[in-house]
């Protein structure tokens, strides 16, 4: 577990603040230097993640960077994402929840189909929601633009044998995570739509997401 670190920033002074329906996809640009508040409404809501550089979106999250990096698998307060380049896209400076997953990446249709039964195959998946996203963006961008993403707010322990469990959440009502954008990032999410694991406790749930200015 992280260092938990809260923030100073008051929502009264945000220059965006949107909730967002459960198990939807959404993107939002957050410029370098704003910082992006990401709050767990009602607890147990996993919030798969992806960054790309505004300006040239074949520069991505890169999970492989950014654990190598830090050398620890989870994210948390003062964790750095990295780009594929090794560039910083954006700086963890707050989170009240402890752990963020980086290995679990994002359901499909065909690990739906795998993990739990071949009847779930055509369920709503993260997957699904990225492609139907990068489609409203019209910017040309498709199934290779996909990386492995974050999790926010799920929990995945990493085994002692070197597996991965998924495990009810840490998260609870109100938890939040806080980024400062170094670049312009575009940012693309599923607000996880999985009802099969505990990652969201079978329970899909509305996120808040927050932006401020740089501070003066």
């Amino acid at each position: 577990m992280h260092t938990l670190q809260t923030s100073t920033f008051d929502p009264a002074h945000a220059v965006f603040d949107y909730t967002h329906a459960a198990g939807e996809p959404w993107t939002h640009v957050v410029k370098r230097g704003q910082t992006l508040r990401i709050i767990d409404l009602e607890g147990n809501q996993a919030v798969d993640t992806l960054f790309y550089n505004e300006h040239d979106t074949t520069e991505s999250y890169s999970a492989t960077d950014t654990l190598q990096r830090q050398g620890s698998v989870y994210l948390g307060a003062g964790s750095v994402l990295r780009s594929n380049r090794g560039n910083a896209m954006l700086t963890i400076t707050a989170d009240t929840c402890g752990r963020h997953d980086t290995l679990g990446g994002a359901c499909a249709s065909e690990s739906n189909s795998v993990r739990y039964a071949a009847d779930k195959k055509y369920m709503h998946s993260c997957r699904d929601n990225f492609l139907i996203a990068l489609t409203r963006l019209d910017r040309g961008m498709g199934k290779r633009d996909l990386a492995p993403n974050i999790n926010f707010f799920m929990n995945v322990p990493v085994t002692p044998e070197g597996g991965l469990t998924f495990e009810d959440g840490l998260s609870a009502p109100g938890k939040y995570v806080e980024m400062r954008a170094e670049m312009d990032v575009l940012v693309l999410v599923s607000n996880c739509p999985q009802l099969n694991n505990p990652c969201n406790a079978y329970n899909p749930t509305p996120v808040r997401f927050v932006v401020w200015d740089a501070e003066a």
